[in-house]
């Protein structure tokens, strides 16, 4: 599967993975900082963005989507950056190509199982009928109804385009594979945490406000990543990146270089 990319920069590769309904675009500012000191590749992961839509979801798939980007483009000595589910997606790529990638870094992430969730945002999207739309603020009105965090409303609505029809009108689409993610969320929960232990130089990022990565997780990880460490980002939430831009840039950077 040729995935939908972004590049910029020159250097190292950093290979940057979105986590559950995002897409490259999201990562557009911190890719051009990191472009100073890295080739910088942002992906849209199977069934999200630009990339191709499939029935078969999985950290397997995707991972194996990721290490064929990385044979077209030719890459090597990679650091490879993912959140969330593309950091599950991340660690699932380091514990099967081990020697694919020279460093991970893990954004607000643990390689355990989790409680199915986005339940709540799911249901918000299936609630708006894409074929009724006559603009995004039909659509953005529809979520709010359901959705309360402004942050996750607007990061939703980056998803939606018009969509050319055969009859030569257009109409509003999600770039997301809404169908297959809606029935299959308990894949986002799968643990990646074998075969272990996993040798890379790895980094974990959680945010501070976060209860995404737990005293648990940090006392179990090194049995999987023995090779890891872990930065706390302060006034950060699960979105740590975009909480704090700044502290996340650096630490990045600093790990990468």
């Amino acid at each position: 599967m040729q995935l939908f990319s972004r590049k910029q920069g020159s250097g190292r590769p950093l290979v940057v993975l979105h986590g559950l309904f995002g897409i490259s675009d999201n990562w557009a500012a911190l890719a051009k900082r990191w472009a100073d000191d890295f080739t910088v590749y942002t992906l849209d992961l199977r069934n999200h963005g630009q990339s191709p839509q499939s029935d078969e979801w999985s950290y397997s798939a995707m991972a194996d989507d990721v290490i064929e980007f990385f044979g077209t483009e030719r890459l090597h000595d990679v650091v490879l950056l993912g959140h969330s589910m593309g950091g599950k997606t991340a660690m699932r790529l380091a514990l099967d190509y081990p020697m694919a990638i020279s460093k991970l870094i893990v954004a607000d992430i643990a390689p355990r199982r989790y409680p199915v969730g986005q339940q709540d945002v799911v249901a918000a999207l299936l609630a708006v009928e894409l074929p009724a739309l006559e603009s995004r603020k039909d659509a953005e009105v529809v979520l709010r109804s359901h959705l309360h965090d402004e942050g996750t409303i607007q990061f939703l609505l980056k998803n939606l385009y018009w969509r050319d029809l055969p009859d030569g009108t257009k109409q509003l689409a999600w770039r997301f594979n809404l169908p297959v993610i809606s029935q299959n969320l308990h894949i986002v929960a799968e643990p990646t945490d074998t075969p272990a232990p996993c040798e890379i130089e790895t980094l974990f990022i959680r945010g501070a406000k976060s209860n995404y990565v737990t005293a648990d997780d940090v006392n179990s990880i090194p049995q999987i990543f023995p090779h890891s460490q872990l930065i706390t980002i302060a006034d950060a939430g699960h979105w740590v990146h975009a909480n704090q831009p700044d502290a996340f840039y650096e630490a990045v950077r600093n790990f990468a270089l």
